[in-house]
């Protein structure tokens, strides 16, 4: 009588050299290209390397990531299907951290091709607030403080409409102090803050990149209440990928949740 042995799970023959190498391949390049993503960002915002640099490594990562996911999803289905194992932790978290890795690039590519390419947005398109304070701050910035107009405001009319001047059933001291809670609430580093004049400007660090975009907001008297207008722009980039429209939304929208808006 012979008696046939059922080999356990730990008791299987390992995978073959072709399949370890795809594993070990897919798995550490996945892990790799998430930490290139996360040091595009982090090397930026601790001046390692300037944010041109920084985007090459990120637009590498992205393609890094992707070919490891693949490969890691190859070495899966494999081990799967011809082996009957599941795939090891080291593999998943390789497929894992590859897909992010090309997903977010990706995604940020995919919003800055629905937004206009411009980094400079205001309330008012026809007599923007201007910068004061935060002149000495854009010195060596590539883009300049003055509103070019033109095809800025047209692309900025078409994109975001809804962005407009606030009117509000409140005097000017009110609306000044309202918005300068908003802008410490915010947590934008002031640089000026001027109530005779109805005048606060700040600057914004973004959380990744650690870019500057800055931010100018005045008030003045409106029949019985007053009209605040802001604009935010970006010291650095063409396009802002919609974050300065965001920003304005943002503290508009908390402005009202103090003051009544007309």
């Amino acid at each position: 009588m012979v008696i046939e042995k059922t080999a356990l799970p730990s008791q299987r023959k390992p995978a073959g050299g072709a399949l370890r190498g795809l594993i070990q391949l897919g798995s550490w390049l996945g892990i790799a290209s998430l930490v290139a993503l996360l040091m595009s960002g982090a090397g930026t915002r601790l001046g390692l390397w300037v944010f041109g640099t920084g985007f090459s490594i990120l637009r590498w990562s992205a393609y890094v990531g992707a070919a490891a996911a693949v490969l890691a999803l190859i070495a899966s289905i494999w081990l799967m299907v011809s082996r009957k194992q599941r795939p090891p932790v080291l593999l998943v978290v390789g497929l894992i951290a590859g897909f992010v890795a090309f997903w977010m690039p990706y995604s940020q590519q995919a919003k800055a091709r629905s937004v206009p390419p411009i980094h400079d947005i205001t309330t008012d398109t026809q007599d923007p607030p201007l910068f004061q304070a935060i002149l000495p701050l854009r010195a060596d910035a590539r883009n300049p403080p003055e509103y070019l107009g033109g095809e800025v405001t047209e692309q900025q009319l078409k994109a975001y409409p809804d962005i407009k001047p606030v009117i509000l059933n409140a005097s000017p001291a009110q609306a000044f102090a309202a918005a300068t809670a908003v802008v410490e609430s915010m947590g934008w580093a002031v640089a000026a803050a001027e109530a005779g004049e109805g005048r606060i400007e700040a600057t914004d660090t973004t959380f990744w990149y650690g870019f500057k975009d800055d931010v100018v907001i005045r008030i003045r008297p409106e029949g019985t209440g007053s009209r605040l207008d802001i604009r935010s722009k970006s010291r650095v980039g063409r396009s802002d990928i919609g974050t300065n429209a965001a920003r304005v939304r943002k503290f508009i929208a908390a402005l009202e949740q103090q003051l009544p808006a007309a």
